[in-house]
């Protein structure tokens, strides 16, 4: 069997409403923190998330349900959250 390679994505490239599971954070050379941060407010592998909406305009900061929770993280954050989309999700 052939495995096809799914594209690595982030939470900042996701559209509205698209169901995904969070596979690892990425926190950029200069921010490190950020991923202590992101997991300790519930974006852990495994967790289930969606973006539900984007501020406008320009779309930051994104309005983004993790578990049972619903947080505002700006864009350069959610890209720090590579994620796995949920194709059984209707």
């Amino acid at each position: 069997m052939t495995q096809t390679a799914v594209p690595s994505l982030t939470l900042a490239q996701l559209a509205d409403h698209q169901a995904c599971t969070i596979d690892r954070i990425t926190a950029p050379p200069n921010a490190p923190e950020w991923h202590d941060w992101l997991e300790e407010i519930g974006f852990l592998p495994g967790e289930r998330a969606m973006v539900m909406n984007r501020a406008l305009p320009g779309g930051d900061p994104l309005v983004i349900r993790v578990g049972n929770s619903t947080f505002a993280l700006r864009r350069i954050e959610a890209a720090c959250v590579q994620v796995t989309l949920d194709e059984t999700a209707a």
